[in-house]
């Protein structure tokens, strides 16, 4: 029934959340090979438990830096600088295991001839699928409940560092239910946050908190109603977080990094590698179309998906999807996309401008829906609208 009602929920985690910990170390190694050396290839990811750290993988880079201090960096830029705490950044132990970039990989991505090879240009990283998604619920063109979750993220981590909300320690998970009719936000219908805090604190004046000082400072009053339900720290107590609490892995946290499960994922993580890695730079290349093909008026919801073979330049499918909300058909809209955009490895990475140390700021709170700097986050840019929406015929 396309306007039945029911609702859908979205999480998003903390940068202290113990796997968002890891992909911030890997994409601060990342941008430390490419600070001094665009052309690094980087693999990196990140494990941490207990007081430990361990950095693997493949990087070939002309960068000569401080492996350690880097990491040692991050950690201290998240917050677990508690000289007491079982994690924190000055005792942690940090273990690497990290070779060159196969040469048999290299091989296939370097823009040269080798024998198998069917061309001499940049192929793909990997084979894989990658999805890109857009739709008109906000104004930065993501799905709400994700959308929702990231802000109260990013408004429990500005209250920790800026030190209103003393209690509040660096891991913390958050999640919004949305109440739809069809496409149609009609309210929210429950808020959850769980924050890691001082063991000084007491859950009422959390959960008090919590409910006056983030989330009716942050969500939109208008969807918040007598029965929205706001369940806070609803175990009782977090005080052990972090990799004290759980263990942290790079790339586990895919769905919090892209549409929050409202649109489709190809399987690939994006920290910790370079954009010859397609799972990262074809990821972001999709939602750059799709958010285009929205803002151009062409639809009201678009999805995109495409695929690629290791070594070989051109995607080997294309699909679109507009789920029925298309001003033309979508056929229309696939021939003007291929039209306006190139999906060739070596194309995406100049017309988004990648080989830059930009990738720290895209580790948390979700890589899509982020109009803050669009000189950095350029797959969030609406510049090529009129061009589809030309080709299109509209």
């Amino acid at each position: 029934m396309p306007n039945r009602r029911y609702i859908f929920s979205s999480e998003s985690v903390t940068e202290g959340h113990p796997d968002k910990v890891c992909d911030t170390i890997s994409d601060s190694i990342l941008d430390a090979c490419l600070e001094q050396d665009r052309n690094s290839r980087v693999a990196c990811e990140t494990l941490a438990k207990s007081n430990l750290v361990v950095i693997a993988g493949e990087i070939t880079t002309r960068a000569d830096f401080d492996y350690p201090k880097v990491v040692r960096q991050a950690i201290e830029e998240i917050g677990y600088t508690d000289p007491h705490a079982l994690f924190n950044h000055k005792t942690c132990q940090i273990l690497t295991a990290l070779l060159r970039q196969s040469p048999d990989i290299a091989q296939g991505v370097d823009a040269r001839r080798a024998e198998g090879k069917k061309t001499a240009e940049q192929g793909a990283g990997d084979q894989g699928l990658m999805f890109g998604y857009a739709c008109t619920e906000t104004p930065e063109l993501m799905p709400a409940p994700i959308m929702y979750a990231h802000k109260l993220g990013r408004a429990m981590a500005r209250a920790r560092k800026l030190g209103y909300i003393d209690w509040l320690r660096p891991d913390a998970k958050t999640q919004v239910s949305v109440e739809y009719e069809g496409h149609r936000v009609l309210r929210i219908d429950a808020v959850v946050v769980s924050t890691m805090h001082s063991d000084d604190v007491k859950h009422r004046k959390i959960h008090e908190t919590i409910v006056r000082e983030i989330i009716h400072k942050t969500m939109p009053r208008h969807l918040l109603d007598k029965k929205t339900r706001y369940l806070v720290n609803p175990t009782g107590r977090f005080v052990v977080g972090g990799p004290e609490g759980d263990s942290g892995l790079t790339g586990r946290k895919i769905i919090v990094d892209s549409y929050g499960g409202m649109g489709r994922h190809g399987g690939g993580a994006f920290s910790g590698k370079d954009p010859s890695k397609v799972d990262r730079s074809a990821a972001y290349m999709g939602r750059y179309v799709a958010k285009n093909v929205v803002a151009s008026g062409l639809a009201t919801r678009c999805e995109i998906q495409f695929a690629y073979a290791i070594g070989f330049p051109e995607p080997v499918s294309l699909c679109v999807d507009t789920f029925g909300t298309g001003k033309v058909s979508d056929q229309k809209i696939e021939k003007a996309i291929r039209e306006v955009f190139s999906f060739k490895p070596a194309a995406i990475i100049k017309q988004l401008n990648l080989l830059r140390p930009i990738y720290r700021k895209t580790t948390n709170y979700g890589h899509f829906g982020r109009e803050d700097d669009l000189s950095t986050i350029t797959w969030e840019r609406r510049d090529k609208a009129k061009d589809l929406a030309r080709a299109a015929g509209l």
